[in-house]
């Protein structure tokens, strides 16, 4: 599936949740009403993805879940916060090397339009 065709839905999607629900919920909830908009158009989506720490042949689980994965090829990371701070970043690039994704983003649903909460990152590998 053409990784720009995703990306494409996940940010309507996001726009038709938020347009519905507004700012001032807790991510948990956006969370949830975006990955059935995005199921409802046909996508495999999968919340709380356990996401392991491989360190010189060394696995370790440390807690760390993917807020959102679709279609085993995009990382969305939810957050419903004032504003995004660089460190949300990082860790998103971070998830996205951890797991071999070269495509994320963060939603932060606390705004006034999505489309200042949405940020694409890319990973190059």
């Amino acid at each position: 599936m053409d990784i720009e065709v995703i990306a494409k839905d996940i940010v309507d999607a996001a726009i038709k949740v938020h347009r519905a629900l507004g700012p001032g919920l807790l991510e948990s909830a956006y969370r949830q009403c975006h990955a059935h908009e995005l199921q409802q158009r046909g996508y495999q989506v999968e919340n709380e993805v356990v996401l392991p720490v491989t360190y010189e042949g060394l696995r370790l689980d440390a807690g760390y879940r993917l807020d959102t994965w679709v279609e085993r090829a995009v990382i969305i990371e939810h957050k419903a916060v004032e504003n995004l701070h660089p460190v949300h970043q990082a860790q998103l690039l971070t998830y996205l090397k951890l797991s071999g994704c070269r495509l994320g983003f963060s939603l932060n649903w606390n705004v006034r339009l999505m489309k200042d909460g949405v940020h694409r990152l890319a990973n190059n590998l």
